[in-house]
């Protein structure tokens, strides 16, 4: 088989827009994770917000507006901010979830992604 101009453009255009396909759905999968441990962070921020806002007196109520004020969309939901003003108001010092059996959030790794990419090159090179 000759490999003409026209089939060497075409490979040459499925090689680069193939790789830059892949390297964007990696990007997306990379920027949707750290997005969920930005959540976190964010989430432990507010509750470290409310245990202070608590020891000042202030309602549940009062709390979750300020929340939002500050946090817009982002604020932790009502149901949530009543649950630690709770906890806190009972004692607690801590503003972390107290740890659990299961899988840890720490199992995404930079190898899983690797072998991800590398089993969709190879789907590709093969089709």
């Amino acid at each position: 088989m000759t490999l003409t101009y026209q089939r060497f453009t075409a490979v040459l255009f499925l090689l680069i827009y193939g790789s830059l396909f892949l390297s964007g759905i990696y990007y997306c999968l990379r920027v949707s994770w750290c997005a969920a441990a930005r959540m976190s962070v964010l989430e432990l921020e507010q509750r470290t917000n409310i245990k202070f806002i608590v020891k000042l007196g202030k309602s549940g109520n009062e709390i979750r507006e300020m929340l939002v004020q500050v946090y817009g969309v982002n604020a932790v939901k009502k149901t949530a901010v009543y649950k630690w003003v709770k906890r806190f108001y009972e004692g607690r010092e801590s503003v972390t979830d107290k740890e659990r059996s299961g899988r840890p959030a720490t199992s995404r790794t930079e190898e899983q992604f690797v072998k991800l990419y590398v089993k969709i090159v190879g789907c590709l090179s093969e089709a």
